[in-house]
């Protein structure tokens, strides 16, 4: 049986996390989460029989910070707007590092089949949550729509995490966020009458 020591579990899984950002799945290894977190050799492998089980550790424990932050941002009344303008500014930024991890473990799932398993089992935990934080804060969206914009917000966060360091502020998230929530098609307030006959 596996230690049991709640700490050093967390800080080799944060270690994970920073590495898969900082070097890519390719650069993950028992040997590097250890240093990594200044833990001694074979401290890993003791929490992590296989190299799989550290890529579902992280995942896991993205997700458990991930929601951690938004149960804190949905504890002050928000619109929707101001809910997603915040939570992809702090990730493209103060949590780079945390997202760009996720989205190597995304690439990786697709030749892992149990990390995709456990990564979609963490989608449908987030689509629950999600609707929980709507209800909280009064958010008038059906629940059958959340999961696309969940897909929105995921394509947004690649783009902004993705992008240099430096070039991402509110006014660049915000107008993302805008044309997620209410679209991009601009609709005239005094639309052209239909013309009349058959030509073009």
């Amino acid at each position: 049986m596996p230690p049991t020591n709640p700490a050093r579990r967390r800080a080799l899984t944060d270690a994970a996390i920073e590495l898969l950002a900082s070097s890519g799945a390719h650069g993950l290894t028992h040997r590097a989460v250890e240093k990594e977190a200044g833990l001694p050799q074979g401290t890993a492998s003791n929490y992590f029989r296989s190299r799989e089980a550290l890529l579902v550790a992280a995942a896991e424990r993205i997700a458990e910070l991930h929601h951690a932050d938004t149960d804190r941002a949905t504890e002050q009344p928000a619109t929707l707007v101001d809910l997603l303008t915040r939570s992809l500014l702090t990730a493209a930024t103060t949590l780079r590092t945390r997202y760009l991890a996720i989205f190597e473990l995304r690439l990786e799932a697709a030749r892992r089949p149990v990390l995709a398993s456990v990564l979609a089992g963490l989608q449908d935990t987030s689509l629950q949550i999600t609707a929980g934080h709507h209800d909280k804060l009064g958010l008038a969206i059906p629940r059958e729509r959340i999961p696309a914009l969940i897909s929105l917000y995921g394509g947004a966060l690649f783009s902004l995490v993705t992008a240099p360091p430096g070039s991402v502020n509110r006014d660049v998230v915000q107008e993302v966020v805008q044309v997620i929530v209410h679209g991009c098609a601009r609709h005239e307030d005094n639309p052209r009458p239909a013309r009349q006959g058959t030509g073009p």
